[in-house]
C-alpha cells in the first residue's frame, strides 16, 4: 500500500501548531494578570514516519487504519512546574469548547508499574482544509511536571536503546528514581508559595531594569 505521508500528516501538523499557539495564548494571559501560570511551556511533534511504521507493525495496525486506531500521530505536551498545576491545566481543558475529549488516563494517581507518571487527554480536534472542509483527527496531549518530563525522557531513550526489553536491573532503578522524581515535586510544591514569592521578585527586578533602559 502507498501512502502519501506528507499529505495524511499535514493536518496532523496543523492541528499541533494550533494547539501550541492555544495553549502559549493562555499562558501569556495568565503572565499579563500577574498570577501564576500553571504551564510553564509547551512543546508539540507529528510522530516520525518510521515510528508510525514501527508501531503499526507492533500493534497490528493495518496502515489504512492508523488514523482511526493511533492516537498520538499528533502529540502536545504541556510542561508545569507543580503538580497543583497539572490539575489547574486539566480543568482549563475540560472547559474548552473547540475540540472534543475522547479519554482521559490519569498516570499520576495511578502510575503505570514502571514508574511512569503524567496526565493524558485524547482529543479529536477539528482542522479546517481548503479542500474536503473540516476534518476531525485525534491528538494526544500530555501534561506533566518537569521533574515526570525528564524521568520520562531518560526512560524512553533506555526504551529505544534495549528496543523495548529493559534490563531488570535498570527497570528497578528506573523506578526508584520515578519515587525520587515525585518526592522532589512533592517537595517543591510544599515550599510552592516560598518559590512564586521569589519569581515575582525577579519578575519585577526585570520590569524595572526594562522600564530604565
Amino acid at each position: 500500500m502507498t501512502i502519501e505521508w506528507e499529505t495524511l500528516l499535514a493536518p496532523y501538523k496543523q492541528a499541533v501548531n494550533e494547539m501550541k499557539i492555544k495553549l502559549k495564548g493562555i499562558r501569556e494571559q495568565y503572565q499579563l494578570s500577574s498570577r501564576h501560570t500553571p504551564i510553564e511551556f509547551v512543546t508539540g511533534r507529528v510522530k516520525p514516519v518510521s515510528s508510525i511504521i514501527q508501531k503499526a507493525e507492533r500493534k497490528n495496525i493495518p496502515l489504512d487504519k492508523i488514523e482511526e486506531q493511533m492516537q498520538d500521530l499528533a502529540g502536545v505536551r504541556v510542561m508545569c512546574q507543580f503538580v497543583g498545576d497539572i490539575d489547574t491545566v486539566v480543568g482549563l481543558i475540560r472547559d474548552r469548547t473547540d475540540f472534543e475529549i475522547v479519554e482521559e488516563r490519569d498516570y499520576i494517581k495511578h502510575k503505570k508499574r514502571s514508574g511512569y507518571r503524567s496526565y493524558h487527554f485524547v482529543l479529536r480536534y477539528p482542522v479546517h482544509m481548503i479542500e474536503g472542509g473540516e476534518k476531525r483527527i485525534l491528538v494526544e496531549l500530555q501534561i506533566r511536571t518537569l521533574a515526570m518530563n525528564f524521568w520520562a525522557t531518560i526512560e524512553h531513550s533506555l526504551q529505544y536503546k534495549y528496543s523495548g526489553k529493559i534490563p531488570r536491573e535498570i527497570e528497578e532503578r528506573l523506578e526508584r528514581a520515578a519515587e525520587a522524581a515525585f518526592l522532589l515535586d512533592e517537595e517543591m510544591s510544599q515550599i510552592r508559595g516560598e518559590v512564586q514569592e521569589a519569581q515575582q521578585i525577579i519578575s519585577k527586578k526585570r520590569g524595572s531594569m526594562e522600564k530604565s533602559n
